[in-house]
Parts: C-alpha cells; structure tokens; sequence
C-alpha cells in the first residue's frame, strides 16, 4: 500500500465479504484487523484483497511480530534512477554534457517505464478498482510530462524543442527516495515490538524430576510444571515461580523498572527477564503464547494495529482525495489553455498539482505517531491497549485512585488485635485466622501471620465465602463466624463494646483500616459479650456480637505521594476511592495531599462506578480510575479510562484500557504524559499534511511550483510526518523529579504485642 486511498480500498474490498463484521488497515505496519463470524474462511478474504489490487498473508497466532520489510530491492532502484536521471539534471546546473535528445529520451523512457513501473501497475489496479491512489497521480503526472516532451520532440524536429524528459524523471526518483525513507522511517517505529521479541530464548535448559538429569529442549517442547534451571546472566525461558536459589533479575525491557529486582524462593519471574548472579530453578506456569511477554507483544501489536478516532476524519478525506485533485489538475490544464498560455505551460502546471497532493503523508500521519507512542510507552512499562485508550488519555482531568494495593503495598500487617472483655484473646485469634486460612486476600493473609507468629495452631473452616464490600463469613465448627466491615456491622444492627468503639476510633485516626470479628450467630458455648457492652454476663444463643476488633496498617507506595504532586503539576485532580473506613482514608488522602472532599470512604465496587459516573458527569474532560483488584474492575469499566496496575488480578486487566507493568503510581502521570505527547504528534502530522496540500496546490495550480520541486515537497511530508513521530522515542520519564514537598509522612501504631511501631503513612 503507498498512500491513504489504499487503505481505503482494501477495507471496502474486506468489508464487502458476506459476515465480516469489521476492518481496520494500518498504513504504517500494512496489516489488516478483521472482525468476521465462523462462516467466513481466510480463502474469501485473500480473494478480496487479491481482487483490490494487493496480495496478503495471514498472521499466524504463535508468529513472531513481523518487522516491516528492509525495503533493499527499493534502494538499488533509486540509486539506479538517480544514475540515470542525473545527466538529464546536469544542463540545469550548467553542466550541459551534450547527449543529444535522443539519448535524454533513451534515459528518460527507462526511468519512467522500467523504473516507473510500478505506479503504472498500482495506478491501473485502482481504476479497475474504482478508486484513486497515490500511484495513480504520479504515473498521469509524470505520463503527462513524458508525452509532451516526446509530442515536442517529434513535432519540432529540425528546431530547438522544449523538452521537460528531467522533470518526469526527477519526479519519479524522488517519489522512489521518499518511500525508501519512510519504509527506513516505519522501520524503526516497530523497533519495541523487535526489542520484545528478541527476548524469547529458542531454548529451555529442563531438570528431569525423576533422574535430576538437566537437558535442552525447544521452547515449544517446554509444559507447565517443568523446572527450568536458569544459569546467571541466562533470560528466563518461561513464567514461573523460583523454586531453589535467589538471585537479582533485570527486567527493564518488560516492566521499564531500571534497577535489577531482588528475587527469592517462591518469587514469580517473568519470560524474557535477565537473571542476575544466582543459579535458579523455576517451576514453570506459562510458556509460548500464554506468557507475560507474549501477552505484552500481542497487546502493543494490537494497539498498533488499530485506529484512533481521529482517523476517521483522514478516511473521509482520503475517500473523496484523489478524484478532487484530478478535477483541479484538470480545471488547472483549461484555465491556463483558456488564458492563452501554451501546452507547455498548461500540461507542466497540472502535472505539478498531481505530483504535489499525493495523499502519502495523511496516511502516515496517525499511525506512525501511534506506533511511536505505544512503542515508547512499552519500554516504559505501560502498556496501552488500542489507540483509543490512547486519544482519550490526553483529556484526563481527573484520576480516581483505589488505595489498597494501588497507592500503598498491598501487603497489610495487623497492628491490633483487642479481644471483647470476657473473651480469651488467643482463642479470638484463632477463630479469626480460622476464618481468613482460605482467603488470598492481604487482610486475610496478615490474620494469618499474626496467628502463626502467635504460635496458634489454626483450626479448619468451613463454607468460607467473602461478602463484597463487607467482609468475610464462615463456620467454625458449630459457630458462624465473620471478619466484618463498619458497613456490614451497621446493615446488621449491631454495636461494638464501648472499649472497642474509642479504640478502633482512635486506630483509625492513626491510619489503620479497623474490622471486626464477629458472631454471626453461635448455637455452643457462649462467649458472654453483650451488644455494645463490656460485660461478662451470659447472653441470648444465636445474637450476633462482636467478639475482637482488628486493626490493619499498610504502607504507602514510596512514590505515591510524588506521583499525587505530579498529577497536580499536570492540572489533574486527583480523588480517592476506597472500601476502607473513613478515618483510615482521611489519613491516608492526606500524607498524599489530596483533598478532604475528594476521598470517597467505605465504597462498595457498585459505589465506586456510581462515583465515577458522577465525576464523568461533572469533569470538564475524561475521568479514569486507577486500580488492581476484582472490586475495582467495574469503575475501571465505568471509567473514560481504566488504569490497572499488572501487579493485581486479571480481571481488572481486562476491563482498564491501560495497564501498568509495576505497581509504580508514578506511572499514571508517565502513561497520561506520553498520550498527551503521542496526541499532540498525531495533530501536528494531520496540520502539516494538510497544510502541504493547501498550500503546494494552489501555488502548483498559479505556476509557481514546478513538477521537480512539487516532487521533492511531496517527498518530503511524508518523510517529515514519520521523523516527526520517531521523536516520541526520545521521551523520557520525569518520575524521578521529585517535588519538594513530597516529603512521606511517618505516624506511629501499635503492633499486636501493644508496642509502638513506626511505618510510612
């Protein structure tokens, strides 16, 4: 394909094919994204393409990301023309080599016909197609110049004819020279799907189980379960979780994290990551298609692929592009005839406005800024889905953040555990972490830690189920157990002790997310504690009351609160979304400098998506939500945007049109950055292919442009658009600019021994 026309046509070529639903073409990696049902097979849609004018392959799922082509047969072609259309410039130079017309029609036929061919093919396929391209211009342009220096020659033969042989030919060399360039230039814009790739190792080093005896195998050979040793200085072959040895491991090119990341037993490692200084061995959970690598590649190819919005308005003009230009070509031709200049001058004016407006530049203008910035986006670690994501990205005003795992760890500690009076503490523990021993979330695993650092043995449970945006509930033994929220306490009527109410008030003031453990109903021995009493006396069996009070503290991020300034620095507000209690958010919302009214506490997933339609509703621009958990995922829908961190669940993945490779918050600023600077490159390539067209064809039309000079314009905008967009490569993260008064701010806890405890806030 050569200019935006061409896309065009194959997409109604595709579109035309009973059961195809949908069809992308990008000019820039000239591929094809179809949307068709099970009825249509890939024969139909070769046939289509072939009938249009072009050939296709199919790409192969498993395949390896294909580079665009070195394009080597198309230098030799321009050097060779520009050898042979030298001599025919030099006159213009002052250097007449006297070679006499018919030599200069000799050199000039082989350039345009030999060397010119292919406009010729691609020019014809178009009108039997129906449609114009770029091709099509340049061969009537150069067709035109040609012809009226072969009509002088034959029809001026015993006098001095005007020939204009240099002009087709100069036009034609250029033409070849700039889509060499742009091909070098396309080239370099796929360099981060390349880099990806190169990191797939071919082979696996495996460790029998049985024998212990360790042999090569091919990577596809490898399975599930595998151990694969992995040597220092080794890239890992396949995802996995170490199993012997601890090493460092370099994972710049997948996470963009810069410094080499500490890894011991039981740490996941990643395909493609660079093992340090330790021998490791890995248990293998994904090889081949189904690794992060592999996920990420398919990820930037897609959002490749795909168009942004703003291309359609480039496929509106485009459609109706070609045929407009050859009536100004043609109204060119008669108004110079009608003005009583000569042929000449007529056929060389309307040559010039073919030449000039070859829609090259248009075509490229979005798609090669795409590429660019989702190639730079990448490396960074942020990995953006399709080009939408990314146009709607720059209109980001607002950013609503989830807090757990998103701006602090994620790995909570429990800091207080305050048995109900009356009611044995170790036995409370035990009953809680009984609850908690089947759950996978961080609350549930510090319950967990604290028993067993308590040296208590923890009992089985039984039909343990969470409650959304509640808590935890299930039986232990004969008791009906539950580790509950504020929220839920209240939905059930119930009052905590005195004593536990002024403490959890005063932990929750420190930071700290409060729960309750909770006796849904026990049917054996009473634990004796009173609703909203601290009192021993024996009560009703089967009233819930509350048992002990939890209190949870987690760090914040060490970059949270820079990225929050950052955010700010932006002129993006910043507003927090949490299911936590209200004082643990409200202390949270300010060691981060964001503000009272932006902090949202005690959200169920249904609360949170109801906010951001709210915040939608009032931004003057787009809203997004950061976020990583399963709760998160329906604001990440809700959202104009949604940013998930690749350190939570894949559910929220799948619903963020953004996802970021490390939990860094610092992030949201740099994928927001690099939109807004991938946006700004797609508005400038459109105003300069435009501005090419409405300036170089009018001064083509009055004779102020000649056919070699609209040649070289026309070679150049789109060799200009290209390089303008590979500029994006040189982007850099400013995360580390950190501003002044970002300083973490510390407060001091009390563990679960009652000594205090100093931690991030």
């Amino acid at each position: 394909m050569t200019c935006a026309s061409c896309v065009r046509r194959v997409e109604k070529a595709l579109a035309k094919v009973p059961g195809v639903e949908q069809v992308s073409v990008n000019l820039a990696t000239e591929k094809a994204t179809v949307h068709a049902g099970p009825s249509v097979s890939r024969e139909q849609m070769l046939a289509a393409v072939t009938k249009a004018g072009y050939e296709a392959t199919f790409i192969e799922p498993e395949a390896a990301p294909v580079a665009a082509p070195a394009h080597t047969g198309e230098l030799v072609a321009v050097i060779v023309s520009a050898l042979l259309t030298l001599p025919l410039v030099l006159p213009m130079l002052g250097l007449d080599l006297h070679l006499g017309v018919w030599v200069s029609l000799a050199l000039a036929s082989i350039v345009q016909f030999v060397l010119g061919a292919r406009f010729y093919v691609g020019g014809f396929k178009a009108v039997r197609a129906g449609e114009g391209n770029m091709d099509l211009l340049v061969a009537l342009g150069t067709s035109a110049a040609w012809g009226l220096s072969v009509y002088e020659l034959f029809a001026h033969p015993g006098e001095s004819a005007h020939l204009y042989f240099e002009a087709a030919a100069v036009v034609i060399t250029l033409v070849r020279f700039g889509k060499w360039l742009e091909a070098r230039a396309k080239r370099q814009t796929t360099d981060a799907i390349r880099a990806l790739d190169a990191l797939r190792p071919d082979r696996a080093r495996i460790r029998d189980a049985a024998t212990g005896i360790e042999r090569e195998i091919v990577l596809a050979e490898v399975r599930n379960g595998d151990l694969a040793i992995v040597r220092p200085g080794e890239r890992m072959p396949v995802d996995g979780l170490i199993r012997e040895g601890h090493t460092h491991v370099d994972e710049s090119l997948i996470t963009g994290e810069s410094l080499p990341v500490a890894k011991e037993t039981g740490a996941r490692v990643t395909a493609g990551s660079i093992n340090g200084e330790g021998a490791i061995a890995v248990e293998t959970t994904a090889t081949g298609a189904e690794t992060t690598l592999a996920r990420i590649i398919r990820l930037v190819e897609s959002a490749q692929a795909e168009k942004a919005p703003i291309q359609r308005l480039v496929d509106r003009v485009s459609a109706i592009f070609v045929p407009v230009i050859l009536v100004i070509a043609l109204v060119t031709l008669v108004g110079w005839l009608l003005m009583g200049a000569g042929a000449e001058t007529a056929v060389l004016n309307a040559v010039a406005v073919l030449v000039i407006a070859c829609p090259c530049a248009l075509g490229l203008a979005t798609p090669a800024a795409i590429m660019a910035g989702t190639g730079v986006a990448a490396r960074h670690g942020v990995l953006i889905k399709d080009p939408q994501a990314l146009e709607m990205a720059h209109r980001i005003r607002i950013v609503a953040f989830d807090k757990t795992g998103t701006l602090t760890v994620g790995k909570p500690s429990m800091n207080a555990f305050e048995a109900a009076v009356g009611v044995d503490r170790s036995e409370a523990l035990e009953l809680a972490a009984a609850v908690q021993r089947l759950s996978d979330h961080p609350l549930a695993r510090a319950v967990v830690a604290a028993a067993d650092e308590a040296r208590i043995q923890v009992i089985g449970a039984s039909g343990a189920k969470a409650v959304a945006g509640r808590g935890v509930e299930a039986r232990v033994g004969e008791r009906h157990l539950a580790i509950a929220s504020d929220r839920w306490l209240d939905e059930l009527r119930l009052v905590a002790p005195q004593r536990l109410t002024i403490r959890a008030a005063e932990l929750e003031q420190l930071g700290n997310t409060v729960s309750w453990l909770v006796d849904l109903g026990s049917v054996g021995r009473d634990l004796g504690v009173a609703n909203g009493q601290d009192s021993a006396a024996p009560q009703t069996p089967g009233r819930p009351r509350v048992l002990a009070l939890l209190a949870f503290g987690d760090s914040l991020k060490p970059g949270a609160r820079a990225a929050i300034a950052r955010l700010n620095a932006m002129g993006i507000k910043s507003v927090l979304l949490t299911g936590d209690n209200a004082g643990s958010a409200a202390s949270v919302a300010k060691s981060l400098g964001i503000t009272p009214d932006a902090v949202h506490a005690q959200m169920l997933p249904a609360d949170k998506a109801r906010v951001i339609a709210e915040l939608k509703a009032s931004a003057q621009g787009a809203v997004a939500m950061a976020g990583d958990g399963i709760n998160d995922a329906p604001a990440l829908a809700a959202a104009d945007i949604g940013i998930a961190m690749a350190t939570g669940t894949d559910v929220a993945m799948e619903a963020a049109g953004i996802t970021l490779m490390r939990g860094d918050p610092a992030l949201v600023a740099d994928a927001i950055d690099i939109a807004r600077r991938t946006y700004r490159k797609i508005q400038q390539n459109l105003f300069w292919a435009f501005v090419y067209n409405l300036i170089g064809i009018p001064l083509a039309a009055f004779g102020l442009l000649n056919p070699m000079l609209a040649g070289a314009a026309m070679a150049f905008s789109s060799v200009s658009v290209v390089t303008n967009a590979l500029l994006l490569r040189t982007w850099r993260t400013h995360a580390g600019l950190v501003p002044a008064d970002a300083e973490v701010d510390t407060v001091e806890a009390r563990g679960p021994d009652g000594k205090p405890i100093t931690r991030p806030a």
